[in-house]
């Protein structure tokens, strides 16, 4: 039998890896589409609803994880704004150490503080992400729906969405329904200021509208009165750093005529600030009222900062030391919290000097990220003071509303003000980005 004259040639192609595959699918345009949209998602549910916001942030981080430059991240390390939340985190584990009162207790008092762990990994990827305004336009949005449903509520108050105490409030609380209104009405105060400049009216009279529908609702619906201290800090904010002298004074004197005419006609404003002094007056007294509470919770707090000015008294051991202060005690005095109502000494209670040192130290690291004047280092920059003024009178990072705002905003703000600042390290893009051109 005679033989095959002609051999035939196969080629056999070897099968791409799983690690491979993985890599060119997280490097599609579409994956990283379907990335932003998600924390967009996240921003935009954060007024409504908790659970899908910690729904979005997890399939975020599941999303992002693939895409991320490890290398770049690791060198991002070294810098104080990555590095320091997650120094406050690793000190809030380490206090689980000697902290003195129950397990269920310690663990958790490391919930507050965990959401800063994602910090890091949201400046890495918003330094290169395409769509980074999707997050701030989401959150816009989402508020101003808020909003509108705000004066409807307030007068048909059976179509809110959830039992709330306070009308005018559709889902969960006036606290957190204020300090989102604050955000959004301030972060608005420069992109009118520019179209105007830019004689763009229409724009600008589209921008100061929905500004002063935030301001509005929160004069004569419903307001935190951490609000109205924080509002006057950013407009001082704002001014010295995008107005001239003149511009300032004119605007200081329209805004002090616009409060005259609003104390005048809002009742609900009147009352808001009458009740400091009533709830001063019942400090004494076995009733429940605002600062009364806080005055008692103070005066608590510093003692028990006294008694471990260090390292504090461990994670997890507010409401601990609370409760053993509170026996045989009455009326206020008996209360027992897990939050004393301001940040330094909720941080102070728990980790003592050393806390603070890295809670201050952290916040400066951050306000350092926006020393720009662009409209994201604004809106960076009114993220962290807004912070930083609300937690004197709450402990607003370990609160789980207000944290997840300083988290979000100052992670996209501060990775774009970060892009702007080295656009020849962002032009190589992300390692999956590279490694997906090598493979194709």
């Amino acid at each position: 039998m005679a033989s095959d004259s002609h051999a035939i040639d196969v080629t056999i192609e070897p099968v791409p890896r799983w690690r491979d595959r993985v890599r060119v699918w997280s490097g599609s345009a579409a994956y990283v589409r379907a990335t932003d949209a998600l924390i967009a998602l996240a921003a935009a549910s954060l007024p409504w609803s908790t659970t899908a916001l910690a729904v979005f942030m997890l399939l975020w981080l599941i999303a992002v994880i693939p895409i991320i430059d490890w290398e770049q991240f690791i060198l991002d390390l070294a810098q104080p704004a990555f590095a320091l939340p997650i120094a406050l985190v690793a000190l809030a584990l380490m206090g689980l150490a000697w902290s003195e009162t129950s397990w269920a207790e310690r663990l958790q008092g490391i919930k507050p503080l965990s959401k800063l762990l994602l910090l890091p990994f949201l400046l890495s990827y918003f330094q290169r992400s395409q769509r980074r305004l999707w997050v701030f336009a989401a959150f816009l949005v989402s508020c101003t729906l808020l909003m509108f449903l705000s004066w409807i509520v307030l007068a048909l108050p059976q179509l809110k969405l959830a039992h709330t105490a306070s009308g005018g409030v559709p889902v969960k609380n006036y606290l957190d329904q204020s300090q989102e209104f604050t955000l959004c009405a301030f972060s608005l105060a420069l992109p009118a200021l520019t179209a105007m400049r830019a004689r763009q009216w229409r724009i600008a009279a589209g921008a100061i509208a929905l500004m002063l529908l935030f301001i509005v609702n929160m004069l004569y619906v419903v307001s935190a009165r951490t609000a109205l201290v924080t509002m006057p800090v950013l407009l001082v904010l704002f001014a010295s750093l995008h107005l001239s002298r003149r511009a300032t004074r004119l605007l200081f004197a329209a805004v002090a005529l616009a409060s005259l005419l609003v104390w005048a006609t809002s009742p609900y404003l009147r009352q808001r600030i009458a009740d400091v002094g009533i709830e001063y007056r019942a400090h004494d007294t076995s009733g429940i009222a605002s600062t009364a509470q806080r005055l008692t919770y103070w005066r608590k707090s510093v003692k028990f900062i006294t008694e471990a000015p260090l390292i504090g008294h461990g994670t997890g051991a507010i409401k601990h030391l609370f409760m053993l202060d509170a026996a045989g005690q009455t009326g206020l005095d008996a209360e027992v919290i897990n939050n004393p109502h301001n940040q330094t000494l909720n941080v102070a209670i728990q980790w003592g000097l050393i806390g603070v040192l890295l809670l201050y130290a952290m916040w400066t690291s951050h306000v350092r990220l926006f020393a720009g004047r662009d409209l994201v280092s604004w809106i960076g920059l009114a993220i962290v003071v807004q912070n930083i003024t609300s937690s004197l009178l709450n402990s607003h990072l370990s609160d789980f509303h207000e944290g997840w705002m300083y988290v979000i905003g100052v992670g996209v703000a501060g990775g774009m003000a970060l892009r702007a600042r080295r656009p020849e390290k962002l032009l190589a893009g992300t390692a999956a980005a590279r490694e997906l051109k090598r493979i194709t």
